[in-house]
Parts: structure tokens; C-alpha cells; sequence
């Protein structure tokens, strides 16, 4: 049996991996899906969010678990287990990305998503007025997140998307290989993600590469689209 904690993306919450977390569980696996701080169901002003904050909140879930525990993350939920993992190494049996950003030392999400010409995700932004936080164009989201997900999933995501801060995001990550670099690593990247596309996925995975990497044929969120596949890949990372 393996702990896996679920860390989702920008804009959602833990509800996301509702069609995972059934699949892992009736495997055998114990399962954890969070709400970062000022996501999901948590109620942290997200003036007070920043990637620590993020970090450390889940570096707390970790280190709670009796074992080691094979930490995912979806989108920019990657930027947030690579920070954990550097804090935590030893509590972390693998990292999965999934569509996630994978970056170097140094490296912010949103100058490393500006270089995606294959994305359609910045345009379809909206600041908020006082320009620390964006939602998305309702006309978009389908698009954008859930190009092969079914309409009931496409309903509920539209239902509870919620704004995302813009801090952590504009804050480069900071790893190092003593730490960080001695976890394990696997990526599942997906091929008609137009949210980071394929190319960019497949740059970070050559500049920081993994142990496995998967492909799945579908959009930027499998756990809607495609959960058995997903299911089946993370078990297969944790039974390593």
C-alpha cells in the first residue's frame, strides 16, 4: 500500500480529483487530496497566499504520514511539490507531475508559461482590479482545461473554479540537487494539453529529467478525462 497526496492546480481545489481518489483507494492506497491554502473549501484570504505558504502547508501533510508518500502534482500544483520535496526529501518516496511545471532553480511559473507558444492560457486571463489574482474567460475554461471531459465534469469545475493568487506564480522556485535532485521523479504528460502544451512539457522533462514518463492522449486535466489511465500510471510509479 502507498499514501498518495494529491495537489492540484490553479484555480481548483481538491474537489478535482474526485474520480482518482475512488480508483487509488479501491486499490489499496491511502489517499489525500488537499485544498491549498485559499482554494478549494480552505478560507485563507488569498492575500496571504504565497508559495511558501502553499509549501509548507502540504510539507505538514507529508510529514503527518507514518511513511513516505508518493507526492503528485497537477499544473502549477508542480511548482508547489518540487518546493515540498526540497523542504522534505526524505518524506518523499517519488514526485509525479501531472501536465505540471517541472522547473530549475530559479525558475517562475509565469515567465517560464510566457515562453509557451503552444498555450492558449494567457490570453484568456482576467485580472482582478487590483491585479493580484486572475479567473479565467467562462468562454475558455471547456477549451482551455477539459477539451476531452465529459459535460457533467465540465459542469462541476465551472461550479467551483475559483480565482487564483498571482504570488506564487511570479516566485521563482528554489531547489537544490542535494535535496530536491534525490528524490525520484516521474511525468505524465498529456498531448493535447492546451493549457501547457506538449513541447513545453517535454522541454522541462529534458532539462530536469525523470525516471518514467508516461503519455496520455487527452487534455490538460486526465483526472477528469481520463482516471483509470491515471490511476493505473500513478499506481505503477508508487509500486516502483
Amino acid at each position: 500500500m502507498a499514501t498518495f497526496v494529491l495537489v492540484h492546480g490553479a484555480l481548483h481545489g481538491a474537489w478535482c480529483w474526485y474520480r482518482v481518489v475512488p480508483r487509488l483507494d479501491r486499490a489499496g492506497h491511502r489517499v489525500i487530496a488537499v485544498d491549498l491554502p485559499g482554494m478549494g473549501r480552505d478560507r485563507t484570504p488569498l492575500s496571504e497566499v504565497t508559495l511558501a505558504t502553499w509549501a509548507e502547508s502540504v510539507r505538514r501533510v507529508v510529514e503527518a504520514e507514518p511513511e513516505r508518500v508518493v507526492l503528485v502534482g497537477h499544473s502549477r500544483g508542480g511548482i508547489v511539490v518540487s518546493e515540498v520535496a526540497e523542504r522534505v526529501p526524505a518524506r518523499v518516496k517519488v514526485l509525479v507531475y501531472v501536465t505540471a511545471f517541472l522547473l530549475r532553480d530559479g525558475e517562475a511559473l509565469l515567465p517560464t508559461a510566457e515562453t509557451d507558444g503552444g498555450s492558449s492560457i494567457l490570453p484568456n486571463l482576467i485580472p482582478s482590479a487590483d491585479g493580484k489574482t486572475v479567473t479565467v474567460r467562462e468562454e475558455a475554461v471547456r477549451r482551455l482545461f477539459y477539451g476531452s471531459s465529459s459535460d457533467e465534469d465540465v459542469t462541476l469545475a465551472r461550479l467551483l473554479l475559483g480565482p487564483e493568487p498571482l504570488g506564487p506564480s511570479g516566485t521563482p522556485v528554489r531547489v537544490t540537487a542535494e535535496r530536491f535532485g534525490s528524490v525520484k521523479r516521474a511525468y505524465v504528460e498529456c498531448l493535447r494539453d492546451r493549457t501547457i502544451s506538449i513541447e513545453l512539457q517535454r522541454r522541462m522533462v529534458a532539462a530536469s529529467p525523470c525516471g518514467k514518463v508516461f503519455t496520455l492522449d487527452t487534455d490538460h486535466s486526465p483526472f477528469f478525462s481520463a482516471p483509470d489511465d491515471l490511476a493505473r500510471h500513478l499506481i505503477a510509479v508508487a509500486s516502483e
